[in-house]
C-alpha cells in the first residue's frame, strides 16, 4: 500500500506558486483570535463544499473537534463503488498511520517494555542490515526518521513484493544505510514498519490485533483497523485518478504498507483519535491510553528536524503552533492537524490523487476558518485538465503518424538500401520505449530519491504515460515495417532473374 508518494509535479507546483502570489498580493491581513466564533456544521460544510464543486474530489470525509467536543464530522460525494460518503465510510488514512503506530510504541514505553533511546535491535534482533551502523539504530531514531535508512539505498516500493511486517524487516538484510543513525531526518517509510513489527514482537500479537485491542476499541473507533497491503482496501477505500477533469476509479497500485501507510478508518473514529491527542492521550470517555508525557514526546521535533514521533511541528501561516501530517496512496490522500493554542482537531480522508486537490490543502482551508481568517478559494484544475487534453490529443496525433509511417514503409525501402547506417537511423524510434520503460527511475530522480514503483509513476502521470505507450507502440511499428519492407527489397533484388521465351500467336488464334 503505497502512502505519501511524491504528490504534486511540476505543473501543481507552478499553478499553486503562481495562484499564492496573486492571492498574497490581494490580501488583507485580519487579526487572528485564539479561535473563531462561530464556527459550525454549516460554515464547514461551506467550504468542503466549495473546494469539491471547483476541484471535483469525488468524496471526502471530514471531522472537525474542539477540546472533548466533536464540532463536526460527515461525508460529501460518493464512493468509488457510487456509494455515499458518510462519518461512518471507511477510507485510507495512509501515512497518518504513522501517528498511529507511534502511539503504539509509546504505549510500550509507558509500560517499561521499551526504551525510546535504546537500539531497536534489543527488542527485535532479526532487524539486521549489511551495515555495521544499523545495531545503533535507536526506537526514537526510527519513530523520528533520523535512523539513516533511506529510500535512496533500500527500494521499498521498486523491489520484491512484500506481504507481512516479518517480510518487509527480512528484505531490508542487503541495504545500507544513507547516514549515520541520528545524523539526519529523511522521510522514509520503512522506518514505521520496522517499528510496527517491533511491537508485534514484543506485544506478541499481530499488529491489527495490537491496535483493535489497544487503541481503537478503547477510543470507541469501532470501524478502524490496519492491513497489510493494497490488497486489504475495502471497496469504500478504493480511490479515483483525476483524468482530464473526470474522476476514473481504479484499483490501487501494489505497495506494502502496514506501520507506515495501513490503517483504516472513518471520519467518526477519527474525531475519537484528535480528541486524544488533543487531550493528553485520554480518550472521548475519559479513558487513558496513552501517558500525557508521551503525548508530550510525540508532538515534540527532534533536534535534526521538524518531524516528532508521528507529526510533524510547525506553524499555520498565522504564526500560531501546528501539529499535523500529511498521507496519500496514489489513488487517495489524508490529512490531519491538531491546533494546540485553540484546541481545535482536523482529518479529512479524500478519495482522489493529488492531481487537481486533495486532503492537505482542504484541511489548509479549514484551519484558515479556524483561525478566522479569510479562507482562501480554491485553486481552479483547469490548466491541470487542459494539459490532459494537449497530451491526449498529441496521442491520437502519434497514432496518425505511426499509421501513416507504417502505411509508407514500402517507399522508404524502395529509396534506401538496408545497410548499417540506414539501421542506425531507424533506432531514434525506440527511445519513447526507453523512456517509458525507465520513467519511474526520472520520477525518482526528479523527487530526490523518493522510490517510485513503474506502475506509481503511471498512476502519477497517466496521460504522459498513455502518451508514451503510444509513441512506443508506434515507434516499434515503424521500425519493424521498415526493416521489413528493406529486407523484402534486398530478397528479391537477390533472386535470379528468369527471360520467358515469346511464343509468336497466330493471327487465326
Amino acid at each position: 500500500m503505497r502512502n505519501d508518494p511524491p504528490r504534486s509535479d511540476a505543473r501543481v507546483v507552478l499553478i499553486h506558486a503562481l495562484t499564492a502570489l496573486v492571492l498574497t498580493a490581494a490580501a488583507v491581513p485580519v487579526p487572528v483570535p485564539a479561535h473563531a466564533p462561530g464556527v459550525d456544521a454549516t460554515s464547514i460544510d461551506a467550504v468542503v463544499r466549495a473546494y469539491r464543486d471547483v476541484t471535483r474530489i469525488p468524496g471526502v470525509a471530514v471531522a472537525v473537534t474542539l477540546g472533548r467536543e466533536v464540532v463536526h464530522t460527515a461525508g460529501y460525494g460518493h464512493t468509488a463503488e457510487g456509494d455515499a460518503v458518510t462519518d461512518h465510510t471507511v477510507m485510507a488514512v495512509a501515512s497518518l498511520s504513522k501517528s498511529v503506530t507511534a502511539l503504539a510504541v509509546m504505549q510500550l514505553v509507558d509500560a517499561g517494555r521499551v526504551g525510546l533511546d535504546v537500539p531497536a535491535r534489543d527488542y527485535l534482533p532479526e532487524f539486521t542490515m549489511a551495515d555495521d551502523r544499523a545495531a545503533a539504530i535507536t526506537v526514537r531514531q526510527l519513530l523520528d526518521q533520523t535512523s539513516g535508512m533511506s529510500d535512496r539505498t533500500y527500494h521499498s516500493f521498486s523491489g520484491p513484493p512484500l506481504h507481512t511486517l516479518r517480510e518487509a524487516v527480512a528484505s531490508m538484510r542487503d541495504a545500507r544505510l544513507a547516514a549515520d543513525p541520528g545524523t539526519r531526518y529523511e522521510y522514509h517509510n520503512p522506518n514505521y514498519q520496522v517499528a510496527a513489527r517491533l511491537v508485534e514482537v514484543v506485544s506478541g500479537q499481530s499488529f491489527d490485533e495490537y491496535l483493535r485491542h489497544r487503541v481503537f476499541r478503547p477510543l470507541g473507533m469501532a470501524d478502524s483497523s490496519t492491513g497489510n497491503t493494497a490488497d486489504d482496501l475495502p471497496p469504500s477505500g478504493r480511490g479515483h485518478l483525476m483524468i482530464g477533469g473526470i474522476p476514473v476509479a481504479l484499483p490501487e497500485p501494489p505497495a506494502f504498507g502496514n506501520g507506515s501507510g495501513g490503517v483504516l478508518s472513518t471520519a467518526r473514529d477519527m474525531a475519537a483519535w484528535l480528541i486524544t491527542q488533543n487531550d493528553q492521550g485520554h480518550g472521548p470517555d475519559g479513558t487513558p491510553i496513552v501517558s500525557p508525557a508521551s503525548v508530550t514526546e510525540m508532538h515534540r521535533p527532534t533536534a535534526a528536524g521538524s518531524y516528532g514521533l508521528g507529526w510533524d511541528i510547525g506553524r499555520t501561516p498565522s504564526g500560531a503552533p501546528l501539529i499535523e501530517h500529511t498521507g496519500g496512496l496514489i489513488t487517495v490522500t489524508a490529512y490531519q492537524a491538531l491546533l494546540p493554542t485553540s484546541g481545535y482537531g482536523i482529518a479529512i480522508m479524500a478519495n482522489a490523487g493529488s492531481q487537481y486537490g486533495d486532503a492537505p490543502a482542504l484541511g489548509a482551508r479549514l484551519i484558515e476558518l479556524l483561525e478566522g481568517r479569510p479562507v482562501s478559494p480554491p485553486v481552479s484544475p483547469t490548466p491541470l485538465i487542459w494539459i490532459d487534453v494537449v497530451l491526449l490529443l498529441l496521442a491520437l496525433g502519434v497514432v496518425f503518424l505511426s499509421v501513416r509511417g507504417v502505411r509508407r514503409s514500402r517507399r522508404w525501402a524502395s529509396h534506401r538500401r538496408l545497410r548499417p547506417a540506414t539501421v542506425a537511423r531507424l533506432l531514434p524510434y525506440l527511445l519513447p520505449l526507453v523512456f517509458l520503460l525507465t520513467m519511474h527511475e526520472v520520477v525518482s530522480f526528479l523527487y530526490r530519491g523518493r522510490d517510485v514503483s513503474w506502475l506509481q509513476a503511471a498512476y502519477l502521470y497517466p496521460t504522459f504515460t498513455l502518451l508514451l505507450v503510444v509513441a512506443a507502440t508506434g515507434g516499434i511499428a515503424v521500425l519493424v515495417a521498415r526493416l521489413l519492407r528493406s529486407t523484402q527489397s534486398v530478397v528479391a533484388d537477390r533472386q535470379p532473374h528468369t527471360r520467358t521465351a515469346r511464343t509468336p500467336t497466330s493471327p487465326l488464334a
